[in-house]
C-alpha cells in the first residue's frame, strides 16, 4: 500500500483557516438538530464511495462511540439490500450518494424520497453534512492521510 503524502496534522498546521471552516461546516447539521447517528452513516457512505481511508476509519470510530449499531456499520455499504435501515436513513443515504456521485445529478426519485423524510431545513443541513464530508474526503484521499489506529483498552481508559 502507498504511504501518506502528508498527514492530517500537517493540514491543520499548514491551513488552519481552511481546517476551521471545513470543521465548522461539518458540525452544523448536528447543531441544527439532525440525529448524530444518521449524520455518521451518511459520512461513512460518502467516505466509502470516495475511497478515503482516513475519514472512513475516523467515522467508524466516532460512530461506535455514539452508539451506532455495529450491524449498520457493517452494512452501510450495501444499505439498499439491508432491511436494518429506516426509511429516513435510506433517504439520507440515497441523498448522500447522489450528492457524492454528482455526474448524474439528483434524480426526481431521490429528491422526492428525501423531501418525504426531511423538512426543507433538515435537508439543507443534511446537504451541508454531505458537502463537508466530501471536502474532507478530497483532502484525505489526495494526501493519503494515515487512518487512526483503533484505541486499545489501555488508551481508551486513559482518555
Amino acid at each position: 500500500m502507498s504511504h501518506a503524502r502528508s498527514e492530517y496534522e500537517d493540514f491543520k498546521r499548514l491551513a488552519p483557516d481552511v481546517y476551521d471552516v471545513v470543521l465548522a461546516l461539518g458540525q452544523l447539521a448536528a447543531k441544527a438538530g439532525l440525529d448524530k447517528q444518521l449524520i455518521e452513516l451518511v459520512k461513512l457512505r460518502a467516505s466509502q464511495i470516495n475511497g478515503c481511508a482516513f475519514c472512513l476509519q475516523h467515522h467508524v470510530l466516532l460512530s461506535e462511540r455514539i452508539g451506532v449499531p455495529v450491524d449498520k456499520l457493517h452494512l452501510v455499504a450495501v444499505w439498499r439490500e439491508a432491511p436494518i435501515f429506516s426509511a429516513r436513513e435510506r433517504a439520507a443515504l440515497a441523498w448522500a450518494e447522489a450528492l457524492t456521485l454528482l455526474p448524474g445529478g439528483v434524480s426526481e426519485e431521490v429528491y422526492s424520497e428525501a423531501t418525504r423524510e426531511f423538512s426543507e431545513t433538515e435537508l439543507t443541513y443534511l446537504t451541508s453534512a454531505v458537502a463537508s464530508i466530501n471536502v474532507w474526503n478530497r483532502f484525505g484521499a489526495a494526501y493519503r492521510w494515515t487512518p487512526a489506529k483503533r484505541p486499545t483498552a489501555a488508551t481508551a481508559a486513559a482518555s
